[in-house]
């Protein structure tokens, strides 16, 4: 077998290590590495990836090597720089390469979608001609007006569906100004359509204030250095942290390098892209709601070159931008940059590793910055630039937090909005201006109960209650989705009276559709907020003063920027507070932070009042006060004192499986394995547990965990490996490094 080449490759399958294949002559001068292939594995074709080339394999893999089967790209699905990450990823949270490589390429990329051209419009006639027809067609077809003032200002066309999208014109409508030979149809790449139809009117560079040129030249430093760094641009809401991103953008791009944008919510990403596009041009975005041939376009894109800005999601760190320079991950203290499956990475992270890896700066903004990156800058590991102040000097919106134990029964009836925060949107609504009202939770009541008996209807698969869903008459688990119709009478003891207990979003719309009929409601969780160009709708409804009352989950916590949003309303500051969750009091914190910071921005002020029956619980109060510091220092000390993260590295081993008493062995078995490795390679382990898990079965699994604290990760690296993530005798281990849902 001398003079032969073999690949070596890594295939999405729990085997644990890369696999040799002996490459054919006539696939010799097309496979490399970085390049998809299919080969052999058992009886079976499966796609691998090409992560090294040999000349020489071990003589035992030599005997029984097979064939290369086909090559099933022609240019590299991953790039070196990629593999590398991908590598480390698979190293740092116990998975297997394969999948840390699988979620790093876009499903439509590995399936090839195609966008086809798409048809566009511009117009027919000279523009004196056009602007001439303006007037009399602004009283008899305004839409159409509208229209055409759209493709005035740009140089070249639009897509058809972008334009009808903007002005509102309909097919008949586009085909009137077609007949009237106004406008003129053609075909648009894919690329020309994601890229270059967007309408946006370039916005003015602002004045920066001090503390923001400030930050900006702590950025412009860091970034002159060309090589890796990390910023914490830290400022409370509303003091221009997206200003100072697109200023360092702006330098990035000018020396021809990339940057990407990640924002903690897909709802965001419409504002966010608009903002952007005013600034630059070619800016792709990257998310889930993008459909197949939309994402390999983009991808295709940011891959040649054409677009430098990248704005997504969390899976948007993995743009194959060439040249990488700067990685801004704003509100980077959100926990919907942490995944929930294999690789079960955080993006933050993953940016951090990826900037080192590429010689790239990385800024992590935020009014609230999670108490990891806060230490790290406190102790040097990263810069840190604080903006104290609001643009314009504007203060910093009133916080007033209402004992809800003092009016929560008034007579027979539940209240569940205060009379202060009642009367306040009241004020607010009467003037035309608009309000937020913010619960995290979704549906009407979060648990239906026997007033007699006291039975709770839960799910028959999972120990969790059922959420009835008042739209649809539903009692729904929101762990595996089963569903069913809410008794008439108690199934225990047939008592007539069952209560809907707890508050959900839309039970708060419902109370707000009877108090406040006169006012229009847009509620916003991720029972509304599904299917494409939901949240751009949404954003834009908002914007234009098409919705007074904006009700909605943590999706609307951050980010939204409306001046127009005066009063802001937390309907139970607790939700979050009681978890079993070390970080409870961090999110609670965090969460009413961001919401009131939705108020307050414009020229008419804000206020905003927090609900609660806890309310003189630390992390309300200091969030009633804007004291980030205060917060996380007395929170820094409590961690510190009983060893958790950032004092710590923590990993968290959940087992599931169909037999209670397996599952509890096993859970027993692997804590006795880590404590005895622990021991054994001099490195203190604390092992927590094993317990059941706070939520004991889910699909009719059960669940039991452990969890692990130690002073780095290289001192769990030897006990994780003993463990492996895998199916023993039944029982499924999982592996979380640094969790962030303890349920």
């Amino acid at each position: 077998m001398s003079g032969r080449r073999y690949a070596e490759v890594v295939v999405n399958a729990p085997i644990g290590k890369t696999l040799h294949y002996s490459v054919p002559d006539t696939l010799s001068a097309e496979i490399d590495v970085g390049k998809r292939l299919k080969v052999p594995l058992g009886n079976r074709l499966v796609s691998g990836y090409c992560v090294g080339l040999t000349d020489s394999p071990s003589s035992a893999i030599a005997k029984k090597i097979k064939d290369v089967a086909a090559v099933q790209d022609d240019r590299l699905a991953m790039d070196p720089a990629m593999l590398r990450l991908t590598r480390q990823i698979s190293q740092r949270y116990q998975c297997p390469w394969g999948d840390a490589i699988e979620v790093a390429l876009p499903a439509a990329i590995k399936r090839g979608h195609r966008a086809k051209k798409v048809k566009a419009l511009r117009l027919a006639r000279g523009r004196d001609e056009v602007m001439a027809e303006l007037p009399a067609l602004s009283k008899r077809a305004p839409k159409q007006a509208k229209a055409l003032r759209i493709l005035l200002d740009l140089e070249d066309g639009i897509a058809v569906r972008e334009l009808s999208r903007l002005s509102g014109c309909g097919p008949s409508s586009i085909r009137t100004l077609v007949g009237r030979k106004l406008v003129e149809s053609y075909e648009l790449s894919p690329r020309e359509e994601g890229l270059a139809s967007r309408h946006v009117s370039k916005s003015p560079r602002l004045t920066l204030t001090k503390e923001q040129r400030d930050a900006l030249e702590l950025i412009r430093s860091r970034l002159a250095e060309e090589r890796f760094g990390v910023v914490l641009l830290q400022g409370v809401t509303g003091s221009g942290k997206t200003e100072v991103y697109l200023r360092a953008i702006g330098e990035v791009v000018q020396k021809g390098l990339g940057a990407i944008v990640l924002v903690p919510e897909v709802s965001l990403t419409p504002q966010t892209i608009e903002r952007f596009s005013e600034r630059f041009d070619n800016v792709s975005m990257l998310h889930s709601y993008l459909t197949g041939a939309e994402h390999h376009t983009q991808w295709q894109a940011i891959r040649d070159g054409v677009s430098q800005v990248v704005i997504g999601a969390r899976s948007a760190v993995f743009a194959p931008l060439k040249r990488l320079g700067l990685i801004v991950i704003d509100e980077e203290h959100e926990s919907t940059y942490k995944q929930d499956n294999s690789p079960r990475y955080h993006a933050r992270d993953v940016a951090i590793m990826r900037a080192k890896e590429e010689g790239a700066v990385v800024i992590l903004g935020s009014a609230t910055p999670s108490l990891e990156s806060y230490f790290n800058a406190v102790v040097g590991n990263y810069s840190r630039a604080v903006l104290t102040k609001r643009i314009g000097d504007r203060q910093m919106p009133p916080v007033e937090v209402v004992d809800m134990r003092q009016e929560f029964h008034v007579g027979r009836a539940t209240r569940l909005l205060s009379h202060q925060l009642e009367h306040y949107m009241r004020k607010s609504l009467s003037r035309g201006e608009q309000v937020i009202l913010f619960l995290n939770k979704r549906g009407f009541s979060p648990f239906i109960s026997c007033q007699r008996c006291g039975f709770v209807l839960r799910c028959d698969r999972c120990d969790i209650t059922l959420t009835y869903h008042k739209r649809y008459h539903v009692a729904l688990c929101h762990y595996c989705h089963s569903e069913t119709q809410p008794p008439e009478e108690c199934p225990d003891c047939r008592g007539s009276k069952m209560n809907y207990f707890g508050l959900g979003t839309e039970r708060i719309e419902d109370e707000i559709n009877r108090h406040f009929p006169e006012y229009r409601t847009l509620r916003m969780d991720s029972d509304t907020m599904k299917g494409r160009g939901v949240h751009e709708r949404a954003f834009r409804a908002l914007k234009n003063g098409e919705v007074d009352i904006l009700i909605g989950t943590q999706m609307i916590a951050k980010g939204l920027d409306f001046p127009n949003v005066t009063v802001v309303g937390v309907i139970s500051a607790d939700t979050i507070l009681n978890f079993p969750d070390f970080r409870a009091c961090e999110r609670t914190f965090q969460l009413l932070s961001q919401v009131a910071g939705r108020t307050g921005r414009g020229p008419k002020g804000g206020r905003v009042v927090i609900q609660s029956f806890n309310p003189n619980q630390y992390s309300i109060l200091a969030a009633a006060e804007h004291d980030y510091e205060g917060f996380a220092d007395r929170e820094l000390e409590y961690r510190k004192s009983l060893g958790y993260p950032p004092f710590s590295v923590m990993v968290r081993v959940i087992f599931r499986g169909r037999s209670e008493d397996s599952v509890r062995k096993r859970a027993l078995h692997v804590a006795k394995v880590l404590e005895d490795v622990g021991r054994g390679n001099g490195h203190k382990i604390n092992v927590l547990g094993p317990a059941p898990a706070p939520i004991s079965r889910i699909r009719n699994n059960f669940r039991w965990h452990l969890t692990l604290k130690a002073s780095s990760y290289e001192a769990l690296k030897d006990a994780l490996q003993r463990t492996g993530s895998g199916t023993s005798g039944g029982v499924r281990e999982v592996i979380d490094v640094d969790p962030y849902n303890m349920l």
